[in-house]
């Protein structure tokens, strides 16, 4: 099968960490490499954002990489981009006439603008995941959301008129309701992570004394890691080591990363709150398995990897009860959920796990367990490939209407 992956911001070449690089880059990445160990033709598609990128990239992974030329050759933030999108459009339009793909899995809501416009030139079923809603991200962030101001009423259509939406957690699909796609047209797919590098055997990072409690996300404050910061305060025995942002050497002039460490000094956790800036993506589970805790807390998650890739090293996981993380950890068994925003409740889920080594062990041996049986890569492309062979037996289908 062939099958063209539309990712107009989030490469899957990209460095994860940065304010617009995280999880649907390594979604992307993962899913197309996955997909393309069981004989498929996959193709990514994402902007141009530098001049001296080539027009085409073979990946070592199988997959290729095409640079869409859409706006600027420069980095622009993906608020910036609808502008650009029917440029990117027309760009699928006309290399879709020398190369049809079977299928077009569109990634966040400006490809899917994209996305429609060339399939239904070339009559290509088309499947879309959002990654994120714009009517979640308006309702948590209100005055503070930058999106463009079309956002919701654009990805309402684009829900409606694409064959197939591939909502990743349960939580999404009431919402998917509320933009008009019946349930029907939608299927449940999660993310996935790789189990064989993502292990509980091997290397990990050096350590103190102290317990350690990792974070990890890129640096935006909907991420919540001020909630973990605060928590400290009542987990004196332990360290917190957050993962992202830009590299080390440029933290000091990275306004959320200032804004955190002045927040850790102002209550005394300057020598137990250490940013490490982003790093390489082979060194993630070193970090993870020196870890004692994973806490992901976030406002608000459309799914969240980093959880997974914490169980599937072997290590509990605390995390916000919102999102995918409501699929993801079971509560009492992988890991814990608590209340967003609130570094009490966080404090006093971390505590037992830090003090008492055989809940440590069980929640992360059960949380290894429940990867293996449920969000592999290779599961998940094989779930996404059945969506995908339904689309093209029966040939393109109308979305709902509105």
């Amino acid at each position: 099968m062939k099958i063209a992956m539309v990712s107009e911001h989030a490469s899957p070449l990209a460095l994860v960490g940065g304010v617009d690089a995280g999880g649907q880059n390594v979604a992307v990445a993962e899913l197309s490499a996955a997909l393309a160990r069981r004989g498929h033709q996959v193709v990514v598609y994402t902007r141009r954002d530098d001049p001296l990128l080539p027009w085409r990239v073979e990946t070592d992974r199988g997959f290729a990489v095409v640079h869409v030329p859409a706006g600027p050759a420069e980095y622009l933030p993906k608020d910036e981009l609808l502008q650009h999108m029917y440029a990117f459009g027309e760009s699928l339009v006309e290399s879709w006439s020398t190369w049809r793909p079977d299928v077009a899995h569109a990634h966040f809501w400006m490809s899917g603008l994209a996305t429609l416009r060339a399939a239904r030139c070339h009559d290509v079923p088309t499947v879309q995941t959002f990654h994120a809603l714009g009517g979640v991200k308006r309702r948590h962030q209100g005055a503070d959301d930058t999106s463009p101001d079309d956002r919701i009423r654009l990805e309402a259509i684009v829900a409606r008129s694409v064959d197939r939406v591939a909502a990743t957690c349960s939580e999404e699909l009431l919402e998917l309701a509320r933009m008009g796609r019946t349930p029907d047209g939608v299927s449940v797919i999660p993310c996935g992570v790789d189990a064989d590098e993502f292990t509980p055997y091997g290397p990990a990072s050096s350590r103190g004394r102290r317990r350690r409690v990792v974070a990890v996300g890129r640096l935006v404050p909907r991420k919540g890691f001020e909630t973990t910061i605060e928590a400290m305060r009542h987990l004196p025995d332990a360290e917190l080591v957050i993962v992202g942002g830009p590299d080390k050497s440029k933290l000091d002039s990275d306004a959320e990363a200032i804004r955190l460490q002045r927040m850790a000094a102002r209550l005394g956790l300057a020598d137990r709150v250490h940013l490490y800036g982003s790093v390489l993506r082979e060194e993630m589970p070193m970090l993870l398995r020196s870890a004692d805790v994973v806490a992901a807390t976030p406002w608000y998650e459309p799914f969240g990897i980093v959880p997974l890739e914490a169980m599937a090293c072997g290590v509990p996981v605390v995390a916000s009860a919102v999102g995918g993380m409501l699929d993801t950890v079971v509560d009492q068994v992988t890991g814990r959920l608590v209340p967003p925003t609130d570094p009490r409740a966080l404090a006093s889920a971390i505590g037992p796990i830090l003090s008492q080594p055989r809940l440590r062990e069980r929640l992360g041996r059960a949380g290894r367990r429940r990867v293996c049986a449920r969000y592999t890569w290779d599961r998940v492309a094989d779930d996404m490939a059945q969506v995908y062979r339904r689309l093209t037996n029966s040939g393109p289908a109308s979305g709902a209407t509105s």
